[in-house]
């Protein structure tokens, strides 16, 4: 990207083309101030590894409150701390290790996934992004996650990093993907399904047994969640990434190739997706199958991930820092040597 462009060139009138809407309502947690305070603190004393202006950034960019937004309903910030984590050292670790070889961020990912199963019990000596993921795994423990939930969501994690890895495929031969393609990474690296997996921590969700996570119906309902999650990201993020060539993983990008179509065409191709994807889960809501006893929870548990992807998307829509102009942070990572 230009170092120095003009609001005009970097939003090229998308400004004013429709968006994302969601038939769910909005909210945060009550803890939401206190955990941005705590994220402040995560970036001075944990993110010694990015420069002073990208912490600076990063603490505009209250990353934490999508975790707050996204489960507005635990009922502690003790609870909503590990999610916060995720969700912040997530994404800047994203950032930090953007222009990295699909072998490193595999390598990478599979260190985070030791600490977090606990098969490296061992504290990292430096603060970072290791050592904020081994305080996301002391957190899980002091909120008594329940350990088969805390598994579950520790897969997800797992699940993310693997997108990461593969996306970086096409950033760093700066090809745009087939549609196919996309969607399998896509719904990855939203980021989503361990939000998913997060929301049975409200309420009474966690007496759900897993047998229901795993029907075919709440699967399906999963992957709308994130590829929701992920096209509503890359509209808000579009005009960032149409000045970074690098940026292949979009949506837009995508029709803009297969169709051989205008700007305007593919994000409107774009939206339509997500639209019909919305409409899905809208349907999937209203005719879930029997589960007995369960059934209200279950159907309440639907609402909540409803809630919960509006609740990320209010979040790009109340931030004014991170996709505007000159407001995203660069990889600054560098192969050791």
């Amino acid at each position: 990207m230009k170092t120095s462009i003009s609001d005009e060139e970097f939003y090229a009138g998308l400004q004013d083309l429709p968006k994302p809407r969601y038939p769910f309502q909005d909210f945060i947690h009550n803890n939401f101030q206190q955990q941005r305070e705590e994220y402040y603190q995560w970036i001075d004393t944990e993110y010694v590894i990015h420069s002073r202006e990208a912490r600076e950034k990063h603490k505009k960019h209250h990353l934490t409150d999508i975790a707050a937004r996204g489960c507005p309903f635990l009922k502690t910030i003790e609870e909503l701390r590990p999610l916060a984590n995720y969700a912040s050292n997530g994404a800047m670790m994203d950032d930090y290790f953007d222009r990295c070889s699909h072998e490193e961020m595999y390598e990478i990912a599979s260190n985070i996934t030791d600490i977090l199963t606990g098969d490296n019990p061992n504290e990292p000596t430096e603060n970072g992004v290791y050592h904020l993921f081994w305080v996301l795994r002391q957190d899980a423990i002091k909120c008594k996650l329940p350990e088969h939930l805390y598994k579950r969501f520790v897969n997800s994690i797992q699940y993310v990093f693997m997108g990461y890895a593969d996306e970086k495929v096409y950033y760093r031969t700066n090809t745009i993907p087939p549609l196919p393609v996309y969607l399998i990474i896509r719904e990855a690296t939203s980021g989503a399904q361990p939000f998913s997996d997060y929301v049975v921590m409200q309420k009474d969700y966690r007496k759900l047994p897993d047998e229901i996570f795993e029907h075919p119906h709440i699967r399906r309902i999963y992957t709308l969640c994130s590829l929701m999650i992920g096209i509503h990201n890359d509209i808000i993020s579009l005009p960032k990434e149409l000045h970074r060539e690098e940026d292949t993983m979009n949506l837009v990008k995508v029709f803009q190739k297969q169709n051989n179509s205008t700007l305007y065409e593919a994000y409107m191709a774009a939206l339509a997706l997500h639209d019909e994807y919305l409409e899905e889960f809208l349907i999937l809501q209203k005719h879930i199958p029997p589960f007995n006893h369960f059934q209200n929870l279950v159907e309440e548990y639907v609402q909540d991930l409803g809630i919960m992807v509006s609740g990320v998307y209010a979040w790009h829509t109340n931030d004014t820092t991170r996709y505007v102009n000159g407001g995203y942070v660069e990889g600054e990572y560098t192969k050791p040597e």
